[in-house]
């Protein structure tokens, strides 16, 4: 039994196996096949936070496999009833993967030791692996290589930050993220990095039109995060000069794409002119969210995998 907790914790030819699922599914849903790989299976979807892109897409993404979902929400008592242990091996009793979608990434960590069927990381305050993937799977969809390729983040070094890093790291491409002082990765993140992807190509610049030099995407995300919202006033003079516009996408080659996880706050940490602008690729990133959730719950879940019956 897996889980997708972190993509740390994913292997480059993992990666590269959710991806061939990812598209060979999308390739038959778009000749009207809804290939029913996961036929019964259930996967309760426990969100802490509110979703559209992860609820929705995974909601989708079992039904076209043949399977159920459910969504619970605070009725189900969880971290207030009882114990995280006895949550855990009670619900996994019932269903066949857990979507979380929380604060702590320890909860998660927690659920997943506890469980007896997968786990998966909806998103937590240290990492957003499923994001990271589709985002990384819309880029391989749109540029066929990605060794060698340079992925710029522009904002705070956040958990969508850290999974694409992370991800970048394992299939070869360069990350340069441009972050304000004292919003930059941790060291451990950064030395946890270096130690189980030799060779990883991740740099921390504070000059985002030093960083978006000849980059194959442009990558930004809001400046206060669900959680944050103390900091907001803070954030907005901090990353004032974070803005990805016209001006510094102009600085970036001609074929490079804009990318935003979504929702975003626009005429923040992005213009109109760029994320409705014809590089930008925010709708196929939250497409792709659906094929590849598809590709993890078929990895994950499939009978080869040995997912219990």
């Amino acid at each position: 039994m897996r889980h997708v907790l972190a993509v740390f914790e994913l292997s480059t030819p993992e990666i590269e196996r959710i991806f061939e699922l990812s598209r060979d599914l999308k390739a038959k849903l778009a000749r009207g096949i809804r290939e029913p790989l996961l036929p019964g299976r259930v996967v309760a979807l426990l969100f802490d936070k509110p979703s559209l892109r992860t609820r929705v897409s995974f909601e989708a993404a079992i039904i076209h496999l043949g399977g159920g979902s459910m969504f619970l929400g605070t009725d189900v008592g969880f971290g207030q009833r009882e114990s995280v242990a006895d949550f855990a091996r009670v619900l996994s009793e019932y269903v066949d993967a857990i979507v979380v979608r929380t604060y702590k990434h320890q909860t998660v960590l927690d659920l997943a030791e506890h469980s007896t069927c997968s786990v998966i990381n909806g998103l937590t305050d240290l990492s957003h692996p499923c994001q990271a993937l589709a985002d990384l799977y819309t880029l391989q969809e749109r540029y066929g290589k990605l060794a060698g390729g340079k992925l710029v983040w522009v904002g705070d070094g956040n958990n969508v930050a850290r999974s694409l890093a992370t991800g970048a790291a394992r299939l070869g491409m360069k990350f340069v993220a441009a972050i304000p002082p004292g919003y930059e990765f941790d060291a451990a993140f950064l030395a946890r990095i270096k130690t189980q992807v030799p060779g990883a190509d991740v740099t921390v610049v504070h000059d985002p039109f030093e960083a978006v030099r000849g980059a194959m995407s442009i990558y930004t995300d809001v400046w206060t995060s669900m959680g944050q919202e103390a900091e907001r006033e803070q954030r907005e003079q901090d990353f004032a000069a974070y803005q990805v516009n016209a001006k510094l996408m102009a600085a970036a080659p001609k074929d490079a794409c804009f990318m935003h996880c979504l929702p975003a706050c626009r005429g923040q940490e992005v213009t109109d002119e760029v994320i409705d602008g014809p590089q930008s690729v925010v709708v196929a990133q939250a497409g792709n969210r659906l094929h590849v959730q598809k590709g993890i719950l078929a990895w994950l879940l499939g009978p080869s995998n040995g997912a219990k019956n």
